[in-house]
């Protein structure tokens, strides 16, 4: 295992919010100045020594074993998911700046389930939340991410950056927060994605809300869950999504949005899908940005 500094500033984050009634330490008379534990109080509940404790948070290039990396994760109050993060920041930090970073590409058959579930919208989001394809359903319920540049066809970007985003998810705070901690996942997995990092940097740029949030590292590992919508064109909709990971592509996922049969939601999707069959919104604008014939109903981004 290696050491990083993000490993270092991750513990001190987790650290910074636990405070000692959480952990059941007692706390003295006189004033604290630091946020949430100290150092020494972590090393005790973990069992090492203040100075071991002191080098990982200061990114040192030391080799914690797994029993000690667990003991840590007791003492900070990690869920399953940070636990994880923690793993992956020491077991990929190590890996060489030189790994190559390959083009995503999505399977022909992954791409005719996409076409097989036209009905919902779904998507196929790679590292970064990249979005490699998707169905005309889904274009039309959130963006028409090929008719953006390259470089924006990220869902997280248009999330947390796009006005339209804004104005579409009714909590829009929480979808955008959840993203971020999704996206500091797959950061941790992939420290050394010149890509990943320049999507954090533009992010971190543009958004204020996105800098407090990242500050915080906070994890989320969801694949699951509900989503409450106002789209321009069919009003309000509450639709599930479910991410679903192809065994031969671990790099990407499928996420799939569905209604509630016999919901109102699941007629307004119809009559979006409907809306979308004959609206301008289905033609495709290639790359060199002339408008060409209509788009089928799946398209891989080039």
């Amino acid at each position: 295992m290696g050491q990083s500094a993000e490993f270092g500033r991750f513990l001190k984050a987790m650290r910074s919010r636990l405070s000692p009634d959480e952990a059941g330490i007692p706390v003295a008379s006189t004033g604290r100045r630091v946020p949430g534990l100290r150092r020494e109080e972590i090393a005790l509940l973990a069992g090492v020594s203040t100075d071991y404790y002191s080098r990982l948070e200061q990114g040192r290039n030391i080799h914690p074993s797994r029993s000690v990396l667990d003991a840590v994760a007791r003492a900070l109050r990690l869920d399953e998911g940070e636990r994880a993060h923690m793993i992956d920041l020491l077991e990929h930090c190590a890996k060489s700046q030189r790994t190559p970073i390959h083009t995503e590409s999505v399977r022909a058959a992954l791409r005719q389930l996409l076409e097989a579930v036209g009905n919902v919208p779904a998507l196929v989001l790679g590292r970064r939340t990249d979005v490699l394809a998707g169905n005309r359903l889904a274009y039309l319920l959130l963006a028409d991410f090929p008719a953006l540049p390259v470089e924006e066809r990220n869902l997280t970007r248009w999330i947390i950056l796009d006005p339209a985003a804004r104005e579409l998810f009714t909590d829009w705070h929480a979808v955008a927060a959840e993203a971020a901690g999704a996206l500091r996942v797959d950061i941790g997995r992939h420290p050394s994605d010149p890509q990943a990092n320049q999507l954090v940097g533009d992010l971190a740029v543009h958004s204020e809300d996105f800098r407090r949030w990242w500050a915080g590292h906070r994890v989320i590992t969801t694949h699951a869950g509900t989503l409450r919508m106002r789209h321009p064109v069919v009003g309000d909709l509450e639709l599930a999504f479910e991410d679903l990971a192809p065994l031969h592509d671990p790099d990407q996922t499928l996420r799939v949005f569905t209604a509630k049969p016999g919901s109102p939601s699941e007629d307004s999707l119809a009559l979006l899908g409907s809306f979308g069959a004959e609206g301008p919104s289905v033609r495709e604008v290639p790359r060199e940005g002339k408008r060409g014939a209509d788009r089928p109903a799946t398209r891989e981004l080039p």
